[in-house]
């Protein structure tokens, strides 16, 4: 997360242990996207991603937590509240 910070970066991951570690550093950036499709394939994972970028964008530049499911997305910006 540090480097992502850094270097003005989107962390994308699955890994859901990012909502925490944002909460408890109070930082507005890095913004994550956490992608919720246990079980797809990466390439799958990707499409998802890329085919919600356009609606996620503006917020991730101010710094927000993106989780995107198959059939939702839901957006908090940063910091996140515990």
């Amino acid at each position: 997360m540090l480097a992502a910070k850094r270097e003005g970066r989107v962390l994308i991951s699955a890994d859901t242990d990012f909502g925490e570690l944002l909460a408890r550093s109070g930082d507005v950036l890095p913004s994550v996207v956490l992608l919720r499709r246990a079980g797809k394939a990466p390439e799958e994972q990707s499409e998802l991603l890329v085919n919600n970028l356009p609606v996620i964008e503006p917020e991730l530049k101010d710094g927000a937590f993106a989780t995107i499911t198959e059939d939702r997305i839901r957006i908090r910006p940063l910091p996140l509240r515990r």
